[in-house]
């Protein structure tokens, strides 16, 4: 059983809207049912009985033991034994799929997971269970889930953290963890807040140092009147002897910059003591405390924004003496406890024996081996922390207001947003004043175990309290977010949307094809059209709104970058040119793949879907938000049926973009006044149009906005570099474009077919991952619609031989009607400057830019180098200067009577 790969799907995915693993399995020589194997089941039944859980398709409790018996193949059940050993380990989890792939014998695992490392831990374990349970091979199941447990602890979320983690996905809070650790960010961009345990970015960092130094607190607390107990540093045993003869005993002695209890010692009377606990202190911290002892109870009051949210009684680590066991024995026994762990994720601590348990028992005439008599209480330690063996009594409801007060006084004045306050009192119920009782730390990032999990009393909301000081009532955290799909028009939508949420103000972020784009700056290069580059965006404080071109690769990679977007477009679902890849073989998977962005469209969000693509009507029942259709024709039969329901749609009539709304219709602008559509000629940036305008509408951007900014968005290079870029160079014209499918091809050609120019030459390339059909089919339509065509490879052959994309081309070239040169060269600079330099008047050259940023560099370069002071478009940043023949021009607009209509 082979790991071909193991992919984290961390995003919304086409399995499920929750995080997975998938994992591509070879059964290689077992791949056969599990009746095949003798008395696999049942010994994989003995190790793992609370599988009986498990419905499976039967549907009911003991269905997937019945498919054991009854003959599952070991990808199934790795499924199923990886799920219940998260579950064992503390970690309940229960989505999983097993599927085959084309490849006889391989599978695709499917998991859910909390931790993606504990989950990959998982995986591993299971397979190991499988294999030994299949060769009759020992197993110690108790072992690996004592070890699966520890793991868990070690990687998972905190209680503390995880409480505030759980408080926010219940408010729609989007969540992502940042680290191994407990930073996590919450929110999306300009309204992300980050947590580490319990604190928050607003803790600062002079609030912490402060509450770590215990003699700076007493003295910041004594000066707003809050009780606290005398003490001061002491510099050696022999100080803090003296310094407890001053203070009078019974004193404490602590680390001054400590937490969690250690290195504490209380209720000290002798030098032996003092001296002890001292050099306790010492090994903690080099600065030593010494303050007077307070009688009472130890009381840790939280407190969260100002108020007051939860208190507890912490009770000493102890045990109660039976006159059988030894005291190390009964602490071996409450250990026991499933709530006791080495770690914080569990609701109480161990009870351990150190140098200051042991000093405790001494003081009450006991060591680890003695006997304690029944029904007599041992104190294993003095402090109550529960980190140190405590428990912990929920005591919220019986704090007095002025303790109360006076706890927020303390967090206050150290500064603290969210504080634990350490009070030691006979009755919190009673005024501190009113009986001595004083408060003695105040810490920072306080745990939040004992509130949570109280050993008596119930749970207290404080991970609520802390989201709710973080995000105001109805906020959920996030920006607007528009997410686009689709086969080709993907990355023009995307700048398109982006271009008109500008215009109402916001500052905007933007992943595609081309890069990461914080407004105007490209702040990374490259395809940027995956979840990597999309998570980006949300991590930056500065962004207002989001629009992700969200590409398929990313998808079937690691899911989406983002929960859910307010607004899901889907621009068409082709062939393309990535069937073939990732068991993604037919149209119909495609657009299951692309229809992830539609699955997380909100109630109150939409999805922009073109009536014209079958597959993108077939999402309509996916979106949870409204629909809103778009097409070239209003009588197009899914708007009309649509609009007869009540729907929305955009169209296009008699060259004007119509809004409609059931019977309700709008003329909303000419497409004459949109630069991008050159007029209405180019029917695919008219859909693209529809597609953005369609977008923005949905996320409520003004529509006088929508039409300024659509009148100042043009097909230039520097707006939507390689998306049909209309230049003239040496007198004849150049269209650059990305297209690099069938179906781009298939709508560029008849746009291109109305330009008047006789001859006509291509410069073309792709990727060597697409299906050698595709590049045939490629070669088909060139060779009908140009006379010449430049064949060229480069560095992105992708597992190609060198040569064998061009021939894979002009084996479909030939077969053209209409083509009466090809050419083949290496290197598509190479190929440009040829066709370019080869250029006369009343040419037209269509140069496909398969690597975008090179191809565009390249043709400034060539410009610049036959024009000192060239005409050129916005992209190519150059000065005005008196036309030439000889000189590049941009043109703005087809005209189908002139040869190019120039500015």
């Amino acid at each position: 059983m082979e790991f071909r790969k193991v992919l984290a799907l961390r995003g919304p995915n086409i399995w499920t809207n929750a995080p997975v693993l998938e994992a591509w399995v070879d059964l290689k020589d077992i791949d056969r049912p599990s009746n095949d194997f003798p008395g696999f089941s049942e010994k994989l039944m003995s190790w793992l009985p609370t599988m009986i859980e498990h419905r499976c398709s039967v549907g009911e409790r003991g269905g997937f033991f019945q498919r054991l018996r009854d003959g599952t193949y070991p990808g199934h059940i790795l499924e199923h034994v990886t799920l219940e050993l998260q579950s064992l380990a503390g970690v309940e989890v229960g989505f999983g799929r097993a599927r085959e792939t084309s490849e006889k014998g391989v599978y695709r695992v499917v998991v859910a997971y909390q931790d993606e490392q504990f989950a990959r831990k998982c995986l591993e374990t299971a397979r190991e269970m499988i294999l030994a349970a299949i060769h009759n091979s020992p197993f110690d199941i108790k072992g690996e889930v004592d070890r699966l447990r520890d793991f868990a602890q070690e990687a998972c979320l905190g209680p503390s953290t995880n409480a505030i983690v759980k408080a926010a996905k219940a408010r729609g809070i989007p969540v992502r963890r940042l680290n191994s650790d407990s930073l996590v960010q919450m929110g999306y961009a300009a309204k992300l807040r980050r947590i580490q345990a319990a604190e928050t970015d607003r803790t600062g960092a002079i609030a912490e140092t402060i509450a770590q130094d215990k003699e700076l607190t007493r003295t910041l607390l004594r000066a707003v009147g809050v009780p606290v107990p005398e003490g001061r540093p002491v510099t050696d045993a022999d100080d803090a002897w003296a310094a407890a003869c001053d203070i009078g005993v019974p004193v404490v002695v602590k680390p001054q910059d400590g937490n969690q209890g250690r290195g504490v010692a209380t209720n000290l009377t002798t030098r032996e003591q003092i001296v002890a606990a001292f050099q306790a202190a010492l090994a903690e911290s080099k600065n030593v405390v010494v303050e007077k002892f307070a009688p009472g109870h130890d009381y840790r009051i939280l407190v969260v924004g100002g108020k007051v949210v939860a208190a507890a009684r912490r009770e000493p680590a102890q045990v109660h003496g039976d006159g059988l066991n030894t005291i190390k024995e009964l602490i071996d026994l409450a250990n026991l406890d499933p709530r006791r762990g080495e770690h914080h994720a569990t609701v109480l601590s161990k009870i351990k024996l150190d140098a200051v348990s042991l000093a405790v028992l001494a003081d009450q005439g006991y060591s680890p081996e003695s006997v304690p008599p029944a029904n007599t209480i041992v104190l294993i330690r003095r402090n109550g922390n529960l980190s140190t063996g405590g428990t912990a009594i929920d005591v919220t409801e019986r704090v007095h207001p002025q303790v109360a007060a006076r706890a927020v006084e303390a967090a206050q004045v150290i500064g603290l947003d969210i504080a634990g306050v350490d009070v030691v009192a006979m009755d919190i119920s009673v005024p501190l004043e009113e009986q001595n009782a004083v408060i003695v730390e105040v810490n920072a990032a306080p745990g939040l175990r004992m509130h949570l999990q109280p050993s008596v009393g119930i749970s207290r909301p404080v991970g609520e309290a802390i989201i709710s000081s973080m995000f105001p009532d109805n906020d959920d955290g996030r920006i607007p977010i528009a997410a686009v799909t689709g086969t080709n028009g993907k990355t023009t939508t995307t700048r398109f949307i982006a271009h008109i949420l500008r215009g109402k103000g916001l500052r905007v972020g933007m992943t595609c094809t081309d890069g990461i784009y914080v407004d105007s700056r490209r702040i990374d290069t490259g395809d940027c059209s995956g979840p990597k580059s999309a998570r980006c965006i949300l991590m930056n404080p500065a962004v207002e709104a989001a629009v992700f071109e969200t590409a398929r690769g990313g998808i079937l990679r690691e899911g989406l970058g983002f929960d859910r977007c307010d607004v899901a477009v889907v621009t068409n679902v082709g062939e393309g040119d990535h069937l073939g890849l990732n068991e993604i073989d037919t149209v119909e998977q495609l657009a299951k793949v692309k229809r992830c962005i539609v699955d997380v469209v909100p109630p109150d969000g939409a999805s922009v879907l073109n009536a014209n693509d079958p597959h993108c009507v077939a999402m309509e029942p996916y979106s949870a938000g409204k629909i809103c259709y778009f097409a070239l024709d209003g009588s197009n039969p899914v708007i009309v049926r649509h609009r007869h329901a009540g729907g929305q749609a955009l169209f296009v009539r008699d060259n004007h973009i119509i809004v409609a709304e059931g019977s309700h219709e709008e003329v909303f602008m000419s497409l004459d006044r949109v630069p991008l559509t050159h007029g209405g000629h180019v029917t695919f940036h008219v859909e693209n149009t529809l597609a953005a305008i369609a977008a923005t509408r949905a996320m409520k951007v003004p529509d006088d906005v929508i039409r300024a900014r659509a009148e100042s968005f043009a097909a230039d290079m520097e707006k939507v570099p390689a998306r049909f870029n209309v230049l003239t160079i040496h007198g004849a014209t150049v269209i650059v474009d990305y297209g690099h499918n069938a179906d781009a091809l298939a709508a560029l050609i008849p746009v291109i077919s109305k330009f008047p120019h006789q001859s006509r030459t291509c410069v073309y390339s792709t990727a060597g991952d697409r299906r050698d059909c595709d590049m045939t089919r490629q070669g088909e339509l060139l060779g009908e619609a140009f006379d010449r065509v430049i064949l060229y490879e480069d560095h992105y052959l992708r597992g190609r031989t060198e040569g064998e994309i061009i021939r894979l081309f002009r084996s479909g070239v030939e077969l053209g009607k209409r083509v009466r040169q090809i050419d083949e060269i290496r290197g598509a600079d190479a190929a440009v400057e040829v066709a370019l330099r080869s250029a006369k008047p009343g040419d037209l050259i269509l140069v496909q830019a398969d690597t975008v940023d090179e191809t565009v560099g390249f043709i400034r370069r060539y410009v610049e180098s036959i024009a000192p002071e060239p005409l050129l478009d916005d992209a190519m940043g150059a000065p005005t200067a008196p036309p030439s023949d000889d000189a590049a021009k941009p043109t703005s607009a087809i005209d189908t009577t002139a040869s190019i209509a120039k500015v």
